[in-house]
């Protein structure tokens, strides 16, 4: 026959279990805010940093475009045109390239890990482990 203190005891375990599983809902539904509201912000400097990348080949190319034909017509003055156009394009395929790169490498320094969500997770992994045992 179980005592009145075992009854107590009982269901007080069951309900720290409750709230356990209770608090542990909530705690993930709070990771998961946690980790979609970062990735929403690295991904908007990603996003971001690409637009460099386009500009720059954009920016690449109307410069080809527009300088080259100057360049190609100044150095058409004491070479044969053909040459003129070839070390053109060499230069402003260069200029384009760098500005590309530069993008490139931003977008590479950038940190996209969600850095708060696994701190976070680690601390939650903590937590758990503290209380459990």
């Amino acid at each position: 026959m179980a005592t009145t203190e075992q009854i107590t005891r009982e269901r007080s375990v069951g309900e720290l279990f409750g709230e356990l599983a209770n608090e542990t809902g909530t705690l993930v539904r709070q990771e998961v805010r946690l980790a979609t509201t970062e990735m929403s912000q690295k991904a908007a400097y990603a996003g971001k940093t690409s637009l460099r990348v386009v500009a720059g080949g954009a920016f690449g190319l109307v410069a080809l475009m527009i300088l080259a034909v100057a360049v190609m017509f100044l150095l058409g003055l004491v070479m044969p045109l053909w040459g003129a156009a070839l070390i053109t394009t060499g230069i402003f395929g260069i200029v384009a390239g760098a500005l590309a790169y530069s993008g490139i490498a931003a977008i590479k320094r950038a940190n996209l890990r969600p850095t708060e969500t696994i701190g976070s997770l680690k601390d939650d992994k903590q937590w758990t482990t503290n209380l459990i045992h």
